[in-house]
């Protein structure tokens, strides 16, 4: 045996497994990596009460252990992947999925998953985690086979065996017949007519699209691809109520991709579902003869409190995570870590703010006008806030917490902006109804974080001698049900596996 002096912080790794109920792992859980840059605080701080009672020498008596607080906290880049798992346990919901499958077996000619109905002929699917690479990428769904349906048959595959246990298949979007989808933009609100069944019974109010494909897959006129939000949706029309651009009626002459992803929003009633985690963090090995006996602490019962996304100029985005724990574990290199399935860490890159953001819009609301004036042409910085106010539940005979209690669901928002108009500073003193929302595009992938109803505060201009002029704003979001009742909601997200090149920033 060589016990070391010391561990580097660089040995340590985190990783994340959901339980089944507070405090319960399921028999064999699935610990998921996380990618810390740094820990505001991890594990569990221990109250000490001393006893000190009236006597002669003036001396307390040794106490006792009263009361844990288990918590921990720590920053990491978001990239695509890296927290949209984890992103369900702060929003308290799941997502809403399209049509997404694990593969089981990938022929020549097919992707076999265990139920291929969902995967409508015609639709663009994203298929990842292949060896091969030609077995990656976009598909075009060109008939579903098997008995009972298993196969999604698409062009350009390989046979390959056994398939990564990551290998998934996607519904992405779909590309309407020649000339069937055209804009009515003759009305207040632009409308999508003919947009296919399959895409136009999957939406929902308040969710995003992006419209137009490569290869001649989109409107001539420019103004009618791009980012759009659904107000609503009636057969095969869906109206738009909020648009990068200011559509103009158009007669699709040509097929026109529409793409989705999945969202995640906060729900109400049955819908609301609170997840709780453990967090592993693994401290090295303290024996040199036994690198592989690696020692650990756990946060147990840990419930997603606080999540910040932060936005700063010429920088990547990246997240600090807080997390309310009923209880903190530690376990010896003898005793090892916890069993399970330990999965991989899936690289992706940062999104960074200079090139990636391809949609950045704070506007007064307008419920008749798809593409308001914005308020400010760019920010300096910008933070997003989701807060559960989560608060531990004591009781005697517990030691740390037995559960704890969700507050109120709170979305704020700081940003500073550059100043232009007097008409930004006076929407903050009339009290206006604004909308925020933003568009992140890297590599044929993204994600639209929206918060459809917010009040302005603070709108104290900033003047400085050699500066240009700003304007630090405080953002409260509130549910949207006031603006439109099908949009009773605070914020939401759209995560999307696939955008064509048209979705890259300019």
């Amino acid at each position: 045996m060589a016990l070391r002096r010391k561990i580097d912080s660089n040995e340590t790794s985190l990783y994340y497994a959901e339980e089944i109920s507070i405090g319960v792992l399921p028999p064999n859980p699935v610990w998921k990596p996380l990618e810390p840059n740094s820990y505001s605080d991890f594990g569990g701080e221990l109250t000490l009460l001393a006893r000190n009672p009236i006597n002669r020498s003036r001396q307390r008596k040794k106490g006792a252990i009263t009361d844990l607080d288990a918590s921990g906290g720590f920053n990491q880049d978001f990239t695509q992947s890296n927290l949209q798992d984890m992103l369900q346990g702060v929003m308290f919901a799941d997502f809403r999925r399209k049509s997404e499958a694990d593969i089981i077996e990938v022929t020549g000619t097919a992707f076999v998953v265990s139920d291929a109905s969902a995967f409508p002929v015609g639709a663009i699917v994203h298929a990842s985690g292949f060896s091969v690479p030609g077995n990656n990428g976009i598909k075009t769904v060109t008939a579903i086979g098997g008995s009972p349906e298993t196969d999604i048959e698409v062009a350009g595959l390989t046979a390959e065996s056994p398939v990564p246990e990551n290998a998934r298949v996607v519904v992405v979007g779909m590309t309407s017949a020649s000339g069937a989808v055209d804009v009515d933009a003759s009305g207040d609100l632009p409308i999508l007519t003919g947009v296919p069944t399959e895409i136009a019974s999957s939406l929902i109010p308040g969710e995003w699209i992006f419209v137009g494909g490569d290869g001649g897959t989109a409107f001539t006129n420019e103004v009618n691809n791009g980012f759009k939000r659904v107000k609503s949706v009636s057969g095969n029309d869906v109206t738009i109520d909020l648009s990068q651009t200011t559509m103009v009626t158009e007669a699709g002459s040509s097929a026109i991709s529409i793409f989705v992803g999945r969202v995640l929003k906060n729900e109400l009633g049955s819908l609301v579902k609170r997840r709780s985690y453990q967090l592993q963090r693994q401290l090295g090995a303290p024996d040199d003869a036994s690198p592989d006996a690696v020692q650990s602490e756990y946060l147990v019962g840990a419930i997603p409190n606080e999540f910040t996304l932060n936005i700063q100029q010429a920088d990547k985005i990246n997240a600090d995570l807080t997390f309310v724990a009923i209880d903190n574990e530690q376990l010896t290199a003898a005793e090892g870590v916890k069993d399970g399935d330990y999965q991989a860490l899936v690289e992706t890159d940062a999104f960074n703010t200079s090139s990636d953001f391809a949609m950045l819009r704070m506007n007064i609301i307008d419920p008749a006008v798809s593409n308001p004036d914005p308020l400010f042409a760019y920010l300096t910085e910008a933070s997003v806030t989701i807060n559960n106010n989560v608060t531990p539940n004591k009781a005697v005979a517990v030691l740390g917490a037995f559960d704890v209690t969700a507050g109120t669901f709170e979305v704020s928002l700081e940003v500073t902006a550059y100043f232009a108009t007097i008409e930004a500073v006076q929407a903050v003193r009339r009290n206006e109804n604004v909308e925020v929302n933003f568009a992140v595009v890297k590599e044929n992938a993204g994600f639209v974080f929206d918060a459809p109803l917010v009040g302005l505060g603070n709108g104290r201009l900033n003047v400085s001698q050699d500066d240009p002029i700003t304007l630090p704003l405080t953002i409260d979001a509130a549910t949207a049900a006031k603006i439109n009742p099908a949009t009773d909601y605070t914020c939401l997200w759209v995560f999307f596996d696939y955008l064509p090149n048209l979705a890259n920033p300019e």
